[in-house]
């Protein structure tokens, strides 16, 4: 009997065991994993900050960090990825029309003004005849710097190039400017080995890439808050509106990160 009475608590035992794991594992498969592509500075860390919050309505965040902006977006479009946080507008639609994928802007989140820094120069009013003005070498921010310089009356742009202009529409330089193009992320380099005499940089690649620069006090000209190219929370239009998505973009709009932004990064502005 005592033997008896011994399985019987054992069965016991283990059933409640199964029932506490099973219960574990119906609380692990209620959790939504979300795969987003970022840039590291300041998306990447944004999406980190985050992340334990929406943890706690059921959503994993899986953040995949690129440094090549040419990847994050056929990811979203072949779904390997479920959205991307690293983007402007006009870099989107350039990917739209080049590719035919369709993709959706779920909202924005801040601007990461572009500026003209300089390792030599004071003042915009100091840049001489001939100077050499460096750029990013793409075709969205290479147009994004050439439209910063006719803002401050450095070039005239043909007026039907907007925001595909290249060197090939500047109609009017009376500086002579001469340009040279990189990488985006290599104008840091090129501002701290002072091979350019005004470089412009992307204050995201300026933060990861020469972090003792300030965007706002050290940059002889800047774009203002009013510019097209605040940055997007982007997924395919069919996910668009699920809860997860639209989560992650409530959390991304919030008063914390609003907080968090202007604390942690010099010359990034929330547009929410």
């Amino acid at each position: 009997m005592k033997r008896l009475i011994s399985i019987v608590l054992c069965l016991a035992l283990l059933a409640n065991l199964a029932l506490f794991l099973t219960a574990c594992g119906s609380d692990d498969d209620d959790i939504i994993t979300i795969r987003i592509g970022a840039s590291p500075v300041p998306h990447a860390e944004i999406l980190n900050y985050i992340a334990p919050y929406l943890l706690e309505e059921g959503i994993r965040l899986e953040i995949v960090e690129f440094t090549e902006f040419a990847l994050p977006n056929p990811g979203v479009s072949d779904g390997s990825l479920d959205a991307n946080y690293f983007q402007h507008m006009p870099f989107l639609e350039n990917y739209m029309n080049a590719t035919n994928n369709e993709l959706h802007n779920v909202g924005f989140i801040h601007i990461e003004p572009m500026g003209a820094y300089s390792m030599t120069l004071n003042h915009i009013n100091e840049l001489p005849v001939g100077a050499t003005v460096a750029f990013p070498d793409c075709a969205v921010n290479g147009p994004r710097a050439l439209l910063l310089l006719q803002t401050h009356g450095l070039i005239t742009l043909n007026p039907y190039a907007g925001f595909f202009a290249t060197t090939q529409d500047i109609v009017d330089n009376p500086l002579d400017l001469q340009f040279i193009t990189a990488a985006a992320s290599f104008m840091p380099t090129i501002l701290l080995a002072n091979e350019a005499d005004l470089s412009i940089i992307n204050t995201n690649h300026l933060l990861f890439g020469a972090p003792a620069v300030c965007p706002e006090a050290d940059s002889l000209i800047r774009e203002t808050t009013d510019s097209p190219y605040a940055n997007m929370l982007v997924s395919r239009p069919e996910n668009a509106n699920d809860a997860a998505i639209l989560a992650i973009l409530r959390h991304l709009q919030s008063e914390r990160v609003r907080e968090f932004i202007l604390e942690n990064y010099r010359g990034v502005v929330p547009v929410f």
